[in-house]
């Protein structure tokens, strides 16, 4: 039976895949991208992805493996410096954050609610409210799709950036097997680092609150934002932010415009406070597409889009933006088959 892309993604776009494999354990994963001839999409939750109409000319892997190990027990004697979690790639990452707070392991709980799989997000480094993978990652393990074997990156050779890595610059090379964070152990979350967060939390920027409280926080925020899927709600069929925000000089930031400084004398500015300043609000768009009512960043399909209607609009706002701003906008999303 022919597999719809649009039924693996959150957008709910994408055609056909030519051939389609399931793999459930870490052998077939490797077998399946290793004897497999022509293109190959390796795919997890589908959350990050723009997919053609046209769909995907070669071979999906949809990678459903499993498995988390610990090397100490939920709530083990904090002195002994942390806890060691390797996790398989297949796993679901808001899953293994609801462990982690669980079992009191600190340094991702304000990742709650971020769709996707284990293994997806050391590609992206994927971040939110404060905190990124790569603060927690110790290593990864990936096959080598060039050298064909296994390989075993520490966290310093990643090349870990702000929504970035070695992974995703050199995107057809390497299959991530698990990943290994180190965890500290306590009852309290990191440091709130995010303004918004630390408001909702009613605690000082820099302060710390509860794991459990800090996990509900962030969700209640994303939930808010449209950020958290939702079948019933069309503002969440996105693929979340569909826009990083901009890293550039300082001069080049709009008067009135949020600046982060960043390590390399640049600042980083707000992609949605370009959007709205170029006269993109919340809910804009007719049709099938428009942008969320709840947050500018998220394009969504409203129910019968294609994915040429979606792009269509990313161009409109893309290019409207740096029209009005002089700044242009990259696609976070990761695009199979199209460009922008």
């Amino acid at each position: 039976m022919t597999e719809l892309l649009a039924d693996h993604t959150t957008l709910r776009l994408g055609g056909p895949a030519s051939t389609w494999v399931r793999v459930t354990t870490e052998q077939e994963l490797v077998e399946a991208v290793s004897t497999v001839e022509g293109p190959v999409l390796v795919l997890g939750r589908g959350s990050n992805l723009v997919v053609a109409d046209a769909g995907f000319d070669g071979t999906v892997v949809e990678v459903a493996t499993s498995g988390v190990r610990a090397d100490v027990e939920a709530h083990d004697d904090p002195t002994c410096g942390g806890a060691m979690v390797t996790v398989a790639a297949g796993e679901s990452w808001d899953d293994l954050v609801a462990a982690a707070v669980e079992r009191g392991w600190v340094g991702i709980e304000a990742l709650a609610g971020i769709p996707g799989h284990v293994g997806a997000t050391p590609i992206q480094n994927v971040g939110a409210y404060g905190q990124e993978v790569s603060q927690t990652i110790a290593q990864v393990r990936v096959w080598d799709r060039v050298l064909r074997g296994v390989r075993t990156f520490a966290n310093a050779d990643c090349g870990f950036g702000y929504r970035t890595s070695r992974f995703k610059v050199d995107p057809d090379r390497h299959v991530v097997l698990d990943v290994t964070f180190q965890l500290r152990q306590g009852s309290l979350g990191a440091p709130v680092q995010y303004a918004e967060l630390a408001r909702t939390l009613g605690v000082e920027q820099g302060g710390r609150a509860p794991l459990a409280d800090v996990r509900a926080a962030v969700l209640e925020l994303r939930r808010s934002k449209g950020m958290v899927l939702d079948a019933d709600d069309h503002d969440t069929w996105s693929a979340g932010s569909f826009f990083t925000n901009p890293v550039v000089d300082e001069a080049a930031v709009p008067g009135g415009a949020p600046a982060w400084p960043q390590p390399d004398g640049r600042v980083k500015t707000s992609a949605a406070w370009l959007i709205e300043h170029a006269g993109f609000s919340k809910g804009y768009g007719a049709g099938p597409v428009g942008l969320s009512t709840k947050h500018t960043l998220a394009l969504t399909n409203r129910g019968g889009a294609t994915t040429e209607q979606l792009l269509a609009l990313a161009r409109e706002v893309r290019d409207g933006v740096e029209a009005t701003h002089g700044i242009r906008l990259v696609n976070e999303p990761v695009l199979v088959g199209v460009e922008l």
